[in-house]
């Protein structure tokens, strides 16, 4: 069988020729583990996003060690060096600047080519911004849906706010602070006003901010505040008979319907966005 490794319980760690996804604190740096600090004390090199970020924890914990920087503008080319230290023997730690490395963030690539190389990958856990947020908001968290940071891009950004209104389970985001009153004002048109959403702000730090609202208040509590901090955002699904107006793929075929009977894109995009309540653009946009 290909591609399986079995990972014994190590007796001293790390090994050679291993990565390590080394989870690190969101906010707070006494949420590292002790295990986490060995690796990051010991292994051949560290690889991390901002070294500036990377150093702090390495201060606070009076680690010495190599670092080396691995993010969204370097990766491509970091990589083939980085696979060609696991293949000399050496040991490395793939750091985020917070949280789990591979969550936002270019982690994913190096370990999708350390594994298809055939090296092993080991996962040290650690804090991760989305669970806290979920756990902390009260919302059903059984069964969830991340989404990250939504695109920039107009139309998909609007397809996935469009599946957010739909969606039956609860839906977690990440947002800047400078677009977080941008994103509220996008729930709202997507979602309406009586959505409940948990926005927490600075997880872990000295000011930590949990905001429970429906999300027209949100938008009336941040309507002055100038908003700092790392975002996350939490959105109550809806309720089952509440979503049973009309699905994506039923929308397009209503909308084919229409202009197969001669109304133009735009006529018909306007007909069910009276009929549904759906902006006319998210309509227009599933041609």
């Amino acid at each position: 069988m290909k591609n399986i490794s079995l990972l014994s319980h190590r007796k001293e760690e790390p090994e050679q020729g291993i990565l390590y996804l080394v989870g690190t604190p969101i906010g707070n740096l006494n949420d590292i583990s002790p295990r986490a600090i060995n690796i990051l004390a010991n292994v051949s090199l560290i690889a991390c996003e901002d070294t500036r970020q990377t150093r702090k924890i390495m201060n606070k914990f009076n680690i010495s060690n190599h670092l080396v920087s691995f993010n969204k503008e370097n990766s491509l080319k970091k990589i083939p060096k980085l696979i060609n230290d696991l293949k000399a023997g050496k040991s490395i730690a793939l750091v985020s600047d917070a949280g789990m490395p591979g969550i936002c963030d270019p982690g994913e690539k190096i370990v999708f080519h350390a594994k298809s190389k055939g090296y092993d990958v080991v996962c040290i856990p650690g804090a991760c911004a989305a669970i806290t947020a979920l756990v902390s908001s009260g919302m059903p968290s059984s069964k969830f849906i991340f989404e990250g940071f939504l695109p920039k891009k107009k139309v998909d950004r609007e397809k996935i706010l469009f599946e957010i209104s739909k969606n039956q389970k609860t839906t977690i985001v990440y947002e800047s602070p400078h677009r977080l009153k941008k994103l509220l004002r996008e729930l709202l048109d997507f979602c309406g006003g009586e959505r409940e959403i948990f926005i927490a702000r600075e997880l872990t730090k000295k000011f930590e901010e949990h905001v429970s609202y429906k999300i027209d208040s949100a938008i009336e509590f941040f309507k002055e505040k100038e908003v700092i901090g790392e975002i996350t955002i939490v959105i109550k699904g809806i309720h089952k008979k509440d979503n049973e107006e009309i699905s994506e793929s039923d929308l397009k075929k209503d909308l084919n319907e229409l202009t197969n009977a001669g109304l133009s894109s735009s006529a018909a995009s306007k007909y069910l966005a009276k009929k549904y309540g759906i902006k006319k653009g998210i309509i227009y946009n599933l041609n």
